[in-house]
């Protein structure tokens, strides 16, 4: 509830930043040789919660233009690096992203934020010296590839304990050109809700008709050691709505992965793992699971789908990094063989059919005993 608050409170100070002109555009890129690989245009704005002699006090740092990419540090994604933009400003702060692709999509993996405390021209009166350095790997920022993501709106990551809030935002990475590609992806924020509205001459669009139930499928991630850190065993079905370019109006779509169509990928960390299954090279859905080492519970915490379909106006986005689904215990696997439908935002939502996953202490290439949960539900955050 916090993070949620925070979040929020830094979206309001960064409107007021914004109306009083205190937020500069910048525009980074990362280069190899001659050949540019990332790019990225933004305004961005730090919410920092540091200590004093006394209290605690928190400071609103705007992203200068004098803000500068160190060639160094970043990278284009040679073998054994991960591709990756490292800003720095100021008196030794930084700001990295990190991306990742899984050959039609790409993503920011991470966004990580270093600060350094002595600087008195920021951080007045700090009790420390430090030099924090903190890490998010929920992210939510997702393209189609060769096309720039494009969000206008204010958008908001919790780093740790500071806020990032990034807005005018135009992003590529993996550059098939040296310029941000013409082709967009618009992000879920920028997209207008459209209202349903009928009248007596207006025919009411039916619901699709249901597919069926999705076949199961089973997918599993290795990690660095070639075994196995993650199994999931499920029939998945993606229920969203978006704009037909051939209708001319918003349609609702329910779609079944198939799994002799569906590649997978994804990592294994000691608190994080995800699941990105993709479809035709038109669709895709990451599923991110996180460990609480405190309580040893881990649940799904973020569902990110994005599909890129011949008659779609705009590629579909939805992303969720806030949600708490599938919560069990570390060393068991989560069950459920009913139909689940798992609310990601009002225009997507994910049914899962006789699923069971284990995204931590995987044992033998196998699943660990289940807690089963066997009655249909409709889970909501």
């Amino acid at each position: 509830m916090m993070k949620l608050t925070r979040a929020y409170v830094t979206l309001w100070l960064f409107t007021w930043f914004a109306e009083l002109g205190f937020l500069q555009a910048v525009t980074l890129e990362v280069r190899e040789g001659n050949a540019t690989c990332i790019k990225t245009e933004l305004t961005a704005l730090l919410s920092i919660t540091y200590n004093t002699s006394s209290n605690s006090t928190s400071v609103q740092v705007p992203l200068p233009n004098t803000t500068t990419v160190d060639a160094g540090s970043s990278s284009c994604g040679a073998v054994g690096s991960i591709p990756s933009l490292v800003a720095t400003f100021g008196s030794g702060h930084t700001l990295g992203l990190s991306f990742s692709t899984n050959g039609s999509f790409y993503s920011v993996d991470t966004v990580m934020l270093q600060y350094n405390l002595s600087d008195s021209s920021i951080f007045p009166d700090a009790n420390s010296s430090a030099v924090v350095t903190v890490v998010s790997s929920s992210v939510g920022i997702w393209a189609a590839i060769n096309t720039t993501y494009r969000c206008a709106s204010a958008i908001s990551v919790v780093v740790g304990g500071p806020v990032v809030t990034f807005s005018d935002m135009r992003l590529e990475a993996y550059m098939p050109g040296n310029d941000l590609s013409p082709a967009e992806t618009e992000c879920a924020a920028d997209q207008p809700s459209t209202p349903t509205t009928t009248t007596a001459h207006t025919p009411v669009t039916p619901a699709p008709t249901p597919p069926g139930t999705p076949e199961r499928g089973t997918y599993s991630i290795d990690n660095s050691n070639g075994t196995v850190c993650l199994l999931a065993q499920m029939g998945l079905q993606l229920n969203f709505s978006y704009v037909s370019q051939s209708q001319n109006k918003t349609v609702q779509e329910i779609f079944n992965l198939t799994p002799n169509l569906t590649s997978s990928s994804g990592s294994c960390e000691v608190n994080r793992a995800t699941l990105v299954l993709s479809q035709d090279g038109t669709t895709s859905l990451n599923l991110t699971f996180t460990l609480n080492a405190t309580t040893n519970k881990y649940h799904l915490n973020g569902i990110n789908m994005l599909a890129n379909w011949s008659d779609m106006a705009a590629p579909f986005l939805a992303s969720n990094t806030s949600l708490d689904y599938l919560r069990t215990t570390l060393g068991r696997s989560y069950m459920c063989n009913a139909e689940q439908t798992l609310a990601v935002v009002s225009s997507f939502s994910l049914n899962t059919f006789r699923l069971q996953v284990q995204p931590f202490g995987v044992t033998t290439n196998q699943f660990a005993t289940g807690r089963k949960r066997s009655h249909a539900g409709y889970q909501t955050i």
